[in-house]
């Protein structure tokens, strides 16, 4: 899943690459992906791009005071094309999902693997209008983060682990699965600690470890093209995707609790004092 990261390249690539450029066709073909109706996607034809930015993972492009709004989820991804067909999309089973074409033939689409389809596109008159959006907590990278709002952030989080509490971006806006987990372990904490009772210590390199990974894996991708974001994201990672493998700062084995439809991944030897965590899924199957 893309996350901020991954999502500020994107937008930092879609930047240079569309500004001042005019559409020639918005075109669906998953009409389940358009949450939105009115303005109609046909209103974005002669209009050109005025700038592109972001709001946790989405990714928000001004076209003449439109907002063309998505949300990659888990399996969608952007790829961008110097020539696109010219012949309308037509819409079927596969993996596209939209499909914006500028007048000089170069464009992009954006598609999503997998059955579960929950790639999100919007066209709105303001940002707040997405409801995804307008929930949104603080950005972990914006200047207005500081040491303070991520204590009363850890504050109101009472007993909730600390994991959720990265995760859920009511609260915090842009991370993910994959940076929850990186975070955690530069942090040296453990992804079951409760949110409320990190020491002062604990909290400052918590807020450290935040500000940090996600500015070194922006950097990481700063320059890339939308096609090699993947590789540079699982490339940067210590921990997560790296169960059985040795943790690059103790040798300890990274070890995996499983969930329903995710894992996280930690090192026992730096977050937990060499103790596995329960993986809740293996213990009801050795019942």
């Amino acid at each position: 899943m893309p996350e901020l990261p991954e999502v500020e390249a994107l937008r930092s690539y879609l930047a240079q690459t569309c500004a001042g450029k005019t559409v020639a066709r918005a075109e669906l073909a998953a009409f389940a992906c358009l949450k939105t109706f009115d303005p109609p996607l046909s209103a974005l034809g002669g209009l050109e791009v005025e700038l592109v930015e972001r709001r946790g993972k989405f990714v928000a492009l001004n076209i003449g005071g439109l907002w063309l709004v998505f949300h990659l989820a888990r399996a969608g991804w952007l790829t961008w094309r110097e020539e696109l067909p010219s012949a309308p999309v037509r819409p079927g089973k596969g993996p596209l999902a939209f499909r914006l074409l500028f007048a000089d033939g170069s464009g992009f689409n954006l598609t999503e693997a997998g059955t579960q389809k929950r790639l999100a596109l919007y066209l709105v008159n303001e940002l707040a209008q997405v409801p995804g959006i307008a929930a949104l907590g603080p950005d972990p990278l914006a200047p207005e983060f500081t040491p303070e709002v991520l204590e009363a952030i850890l504050d109101a989080a009472g007993r909730a682990q600390l994991k959720g509490v990265l995760r859920d971006q009511r609260i915090i806006a842009g991370i993910g699965n994959a940076y929850s987990d990186e975070i955690l372990h530069a942090a040296k904490l453990s992804p079951f600690k409760p949110a409320g009772g990190l020491s002062p210590t604990e909290r400052a390199e918590l807020y450290a470890a935040i500000r940090t990974e996600l500015a070194e894996a922006i950097e990481r991708a700063a320059g890339l093209a939308a096609k090699e974001l993947k590789d540079a994201k699982r490339a940067g990672l210590r921990v997560h995707g790296r169960t059985g493998q040795p943790c690059a700062v103790c040798g300890t084995t990274v070890a995996e609790v499983s969930f329903a439809d995710s894992a996280l991944q930690y090192c026992p030897g730096c977050q937990t004092g060499g103790k596995p965590l329960a993986d809740r899924r293996l213990s009801r199957l050795l019942k």
